[in-house]
C-alpha cells in the first residue's frame, strides 16, 4: 500500500472592506474536513467591519496582517511572502470552496506519492446567496499546458494550485491582469499539471466594472502577444470575436 501524500495548502484571501462577503468565505476555509491548511487573510487597512469579522475566528486563521497596499496584486505577493504550505491557492473574499471536502477530494485525486506541479479544476459561478448560477463559460483542459492559455484563462486563478516552489511574485506593472501573467509563467516552469476533474471553486459572480473590463483585456493582449507572438494572438483575438458573434 502507497503511503498517500497529505500536502499543506496554504489558502490566502486578500481583503479591503469585505464585510458582506467575507464570513462566508472564511467558513469555506475553517470547515475543511481535510486538516493540512494553513489560513492567510492580507487586509489592506479595512475601514469597515473586515477586522472584527477576521478577529472572531482568528483561532482558525494561521496569520493576518493589515495595512494599506499598492492593490490586489501587491497585497497578493505579501501572501506569497507569508505562505509555507506545499501549494498555494487565492481564494478572493467572496469566493469559497464547493463542498466542505472539496480539499479532501482533491487529495484523493492524486496518482501517486509524487506531488504534481499544479492542480486545477473547474469553477462554478455563484450568485450573493450562494446559489448555483452556471459553470463558468471557460472550462478546464483535459491537459493544461502554458500553451492552452492562448485560448484565454481556461482555468480560473482561484481553481488552480501551484507548488510554493514554483511561485514567483506577480508582476505589478499590471494592474488588473497580473493572474494571467503568473499562472503562464509557472506553467512554463511545471512539469506535471494535475487535472483533478473536480468543481474546486464557487466564483462570486459580481464581475469587474466594464471600465474595469476594457482594461483587463487590453493588458490580457499584451500579455498574449508577449507569450504567444503579436500575429498568433491577433488571429486568436478575430477568433474570439467572430465566435461571439456566431454564438448570438
Amino acid at each position: 500500500m502507497h503511503n498517500h501524500p497529505t500536502p499543506k495548502f496554504s489558502v490566502i484571501t486578500v481583503t479591503y472592506n469585505a464585510e458582506a462577503v467575507l464570513e462566508d468565505t472564511i467558513q469555506s476555509v475553517i470547515s475543511q474536513t481535510y486538516r493540512h491548511v494553513e489560513y492567510i487573510i492580507v487586509d489592506g487597512a479595512s475601514k469597515d467591519k473586515t477586522l472584527s469579522i477576521i478577529d472572531r475566528y482568528k483561532e482558525h486563521i494561521a496569520k493576518v496582517t493589515s495595512e494599506p497596499d499598492k492593490g490586489l496584486y501587491d497585497a497578493m505577493n505579501k501572501g506569497i511572502r507569508l505562505a509555507t504550505g506545499d501549494y498555494l491557492c487565492f481564494l478572493n473574499a467572496g469566493d469559497s470552496f464547493h463542498e466542505d471536502d472539496t480539499l479532501q477530494q482533491m487529495v484523493h485525486t492524486l496518482p501517486g506519492s509524487e506531488l504534481p506541479d499544479v492542480m486545477y479544476g473547474e469553477t462554478a459561478l455563484v450568485n450573493k446567496e450562494g446559489h448555483f448560477v452556471r459553470m463558468r463559460r471557460l472550462s478546464a483542459p483535459e491537459t493544461l499546458t502554458w500553451k492552452s492559455f492562448r485560448q484565454g484563462m481556461l482555468v480560473c486563478h482561484q481553481a488552480f494550485f501551484a507548488k510554493r516552489t514554483l511561485v514567483e511574485p506577480y508582476n505589478l506593472k499590471y494592474r488588473f491582469s497580473a493572474d494571467f501573467d503568473w499562472c503562464i509563467r509557472i506553467m512554463k516552469k511545471a512539469h506535471t499539471l494535475h487535472n483533478t476533474r473536480l468543481t474546486i471553486i464557487d466564483y462570486l459572480n459580481e464581475g469587474m466594472t466594464t471600465q474595469n473590463r476594457k482594461a483587463s483585456l487590453k493588458e490580457r493582449f499584451r500579455i498574449m502577444a508577449q507569450y504567444y507572438g503579436l500575429i498568433s494572438t491577433a488571429a486568436y483575438h478575430v477568433w474570439f470575436v467572430l465566435r461571439a458573434v456566431l454564438k448570438k
